[in-house]
């Protein structure tokens, strides 16, 4: 059993690197063609743009792992059919229990890699590549609305007109409600930069509304404490699906603290923790197409792949679509997350029955 645990991880391994490998390439050519788009958009130069579709790759491995892993362990276990050693293990007593428990311990390696990708690599590399590409371009980041980004923190609404890369933020606006809700103080400032545990306003104007008359201060620079962090303004560079689980954790935290709505990061963070489970599934999915005799289908080697790669592709768009009909209907967010992987789950296992009775 060893030796077939080597053998097993080490053909399924190389086929999952090489069917990587191939979609590395694929995407990083059209992330290529994509960006050429703005060659020349300020200092964004041919360096910049291999960069930043260098940063990109980790973030294409993440979404396709899963998908590699199918195309991998299918073509892996078609050619072990192939060549008849499929049949002699299982002639020499290897059940298919014993078979599907080999390829869910090669299936976990690939989830712990997957994890780890998703979770320490893929955050980082999306926000250095954002930045990369703003500040190249001499833009800045895309904003939620047309009069700014709006964030609330406490009795305090925010409202700040641009982010640059570096998370400076240009002409900010500060206003402070009651308890009754009327505006008591509003503070303009032309920039503001994070300085250990507040803001550091410059160029500001405070007004204070009074009862009886309202009061108009100047001052070249302004300490402001908040909740809002550098960190939580990532969501801005990186897309939540890109986001580290404790990243979207300390966000959602933020948005319920003030009483916002939070099934988008709430989706996003379950699809974080269940998505690598996914790796497993899909070889528990790839088994039964291995365990139909070749002469029954006629399927080779190369129909197989192809199959692997449209299952893949369904995956990815049931996780999507799940995702927004879950923000649509008001979806638990852990049953919009899980959902796909279920079914694929499910149908693997309904498949891996029939393919044994036959």
């Amino acid at each position: 059993m060893p030796i077939l645990n080597k053998y097993l991880l080490k053909e399924i391994t190389l086929n999952v690197l090489l069917v990587m490998l191939a979609l590395m390439a694929m995407f990083s050519f059209f992330d290529l063609i994509q960006e050429l788009d703005t060659l020349g958009k300020g200092h964004y130069g041919l360096t910049q743009i291999l960069l930043f579709v260098a940063l990109s790759v980790p973030g294409h491995i993440y979404d396709v792992m899963p998908v590699a892993v199918l195309v991998g362990c299918l073509f892996s276990l078609s050619q072990l059919a192939r060549h008849s050693e499929l049949l002699v293990l299982r002639v020499s007593g290897l059940s298919v229990f014993n078979l599907a428990m080999l390829l869910l311990k090669i299936g976990l390696l690939f989830t712990l890699l997957t994890f780890l990708v998703g979770e320490l690599i893929t955050p980082v590399s999306e926000k250095m590549a954002q930045r990369l590409r703003i500040q190249a371009t001499q833009s800045v980041i895309a904003q939620e609305f047309r009069s700014g980004l709006w964030v609330k923190d406490g009795h305090h609404f925010i409202n700040v007109e641009e982010v640059l890369a570096d998370t400076t933020l240009l002409n900010v606006h500060i206003y402070e409600f009651d308890s009754q809700a009327k505006l008591i103080h509003m503070r303009n400032a032309k920039t503001a930069e994070f300085a250990q545990d507040y803001w550091q306003l410059k160029d500001v104007s405070e007004t204070h509304f009074g009862p009886d008359s309202n009061r108009v201060t100047r001052l070249a620079t302004a300490k402001w404490y908040s909740l809002i962090r550098p960190e939580l303004l990532n969501v801005l560079l990186v897309m939540p699906e890109k986001m580290s689980a404790w990243n979207l954790y300390a966000y959602i935290d933020h948005l319920s603290s003030n009483k916002q709505k939070t099934t988008r990061y709430q989706v996003a963070l379950w699809a974080k923790l269940i998505y690598p489970l996914a790796c497993l599934v899909m070889v528990i999915l790839a088994l039964p197409f291995a365990l139909v005799p070749q002469r029954t289908t006629g399927a080779g080697a190369g129909a197989k792949i192809v199959l692997g790669i449209m299952l893949g592709v369904v995956y990815q768009i049931l996780n999507r679509v799940f995702a927004h009909l879950g923000l649509l209907n008001d979806w638990s967010p852990l049953f919009s997350a899980m959902l796909p992987t279920v079914l694929f789950f499910l149908a693997g296992l309904t498949m891996l029955q029939l393919a044994e009775r036959r």
